[in-house]
Parts: C-alpha cells; sequence; structure tokens
C-alpha cells in the first residue's frame, strides 16, 4: 500500500478539496447541509481553525482553512468532521466489504487534496475560485445564485461586490 506524505506547516493557511464516493449524481452534501454545517461546528469546537472560504457543492467541496499558531494537524480534523457529518444520515449508502472489515462507511472518499496557500496572492486566487466553482460546474448562473458558500460573507466584507463575474461567460484563470 503507498504511504501518503501530507506537507505540514503549524500555522499555515490551506485550501482543500473534498469528494464524496460517489460523484456524479449524488447531491449529498446540498441535500444534508444542515448536517454538514453542524460538523464544521463541530470539529471546529474540538480543533479550532478559521473557515476564511467554503463552498459547498452537491458530491464536493473546497474550502480554505487557516490553523493556529503551532497546530498543522488538518488531518485529524478532516477525520472529525467526516465522522460527525456521517454518523448523522441513515446508513442507506453502498458500503464495499473493505471498507466494511475497516468499519468505514461509503459517503466520502478516503483521502482529500491539500494545498499551502503561500502568499496573499495565491490566497486571493483560491478564493475566487471557491467561489467561481457553481458557475464553473453548471450549478448557478452567477456565483451570486449558489446559497452555499461564503461569497455572501465577503461580499458583506467588501471583498468582492454583489455582481463579481456577473455571469456564465467569465473565466477564471486556472479553472481545475
Amino acid at each position: 500500500m503507498t504511504h501518503y506524505r501530507r506537507a505540514r506547516a503549524p500555522g499555515a493557511i490551506w485550501f482543500f478539496t473534498v469528494n464524496l464516493a460517489e460523484r456524479g449524481s449524488n447531491r449529498l452534501l446540498v441535500e444534508h447541509v444542515d448536517a454538514l454545517r453542524q460538523a464544521f461546528a463541530y470539529t471546529r469546537r474540538q480543533r479550532p481553525f478559521r473557515l476564511d472560504a467554503v463552498v459547498i457543492l452537491p458530491d464536493h467541496l473546497h474550502c480554505i482553512w487557516s490553523l493556529p499558531d503551532g497546530d498543522s494537524d488538518y488531518s485529524t480534523r478532516w477525520n472529525l468532521l467526516k465522522g460527525h457529518f456521517s454518523r448523522a444520515l441513515e446508513k442507506s449508502e453502498y458500503v464495499s466489504p473493505n471498507r466494511r472489515m475497516h468499519r468505514e462507511r461509503g459517503i466520502w472518499q478516503r483521502r482529500f487534496w491539500e494545498y499551502l496557500i503561500r502568499d496573499e496572492d495565491d490566497f486571493n486566487h483560491h478564493l475566487d475560485y471557491i467561489h467561481w466553482n457553481p458557475v464553473k460546474h453548471g450549478w448557478a448562473q452567477r456565483v451570486t445564485d449558489w446559497p452555499y458558500s461564503s461569497f455572501h460573507r465577503h461580499v458583506e466584507q467588501g471583498f468582492y461586490s454583489l455582481d463579481w463575474c456577473g455571469g456564465s461567460d467569465i473565466q477564471i484563470e486556472g479553472d481545475r
């Protein structure tokens, strides 16, 4: 089995992508967005971090976290968050024999993608990427139309205008 090495940088700012095990037509995250919000709140109480930005899409999410000084343990936080969310849902998903053997549900992909934010420009680029994502995936015509993101909080803070990226014909450089 491959041993994955994760970057460690205490007190750093991180961009994450986390996926459901079954992508595509699965709408689990938006159908149970309140349970997901509770999972974020629970995790932040157990292991504090600042949630700088987030977008919840039907089958995956992106977010930026700032960890406390001296703390680099984002893996435990994701384990807590995924577990809390999973326990809030009825067991109706397919669970492979391997997952069953490890006492896992079949909701989340086992791993996640992390990226260490390097500077303010990098932070701003990822912030834009997060908020543009619902338009990119065709879930909204305009960024402001998607209810499951931190975009409106950033508008209130003066970082974005309400009509930022106005329509679906705009491309954000570096779309993945």
